[in-house]
């Protein structure tokens, strides 16, 4: 009774804080470029070719996690068109149509996530070592260091 409801949360969350931070610790790989003064200049796709073309090793793994997106952005339109479809037809409700299409979405895209996982073997690739790598080479291209 001696220790305050602050105290007890605060002892808490010390103890799950090292818990979070090792499971979460692939957000350091990209502190450097979010937590910075002034943020990234936007890119093209010609840049990100210019990227592909210029590093033989992380070039292909870049390509393949681009053409990945693509696959998960297409299974997020069919998932969501799908789902409000189907929620539409059988209740006529618009709430329970919306509902479904940001559901549908999301299952979409996590369905096709995967199907391009096991598709084009990125379970093979370190795809976070290619993103980095690109922006560490945009921030030096951005910033004269060529």
């Amino acid at each position: 009774m001696g220790e305050s409801e602050a105290g007890f949360f605060n002892k808490h969350w010390e103890g799950w804080k090292g818990f979070w931070k090792e499971r979460f610790s692939f957000l350091d790989n990209y502190a450097r470029f979010v937590n910075r003064d002034q943020p990234l200049p936007s890119w093209t796709s010609a840049d990100v070719d210019e990227f592909i073309a210029s590093d033989p090793v992380h070039g292909p793994t870049l390509t393949k996690a681009r053409e990945a997106a693509k696959i998960a952005g297409t299974g997020s339109v069919i998932g969501a068109l799908s789902t409000a479809g189907f929620s539409w037809r059988y209740s006529r409700s618009p709430h329970g149509a919306l509902l479904s299409l940001g559901a549908g979405a999301i299952f979409g895209w996590t369905f096709g996530q995967e199907i391009a996982n096991h598709w084009l073997q990125l379970y093979r690739l370190d795809t976070m070592a290619a993103q980095t790598k690109f922006l560490d080479w945009w921030v030096s291209k951005t910033e004269g260091r060529s």
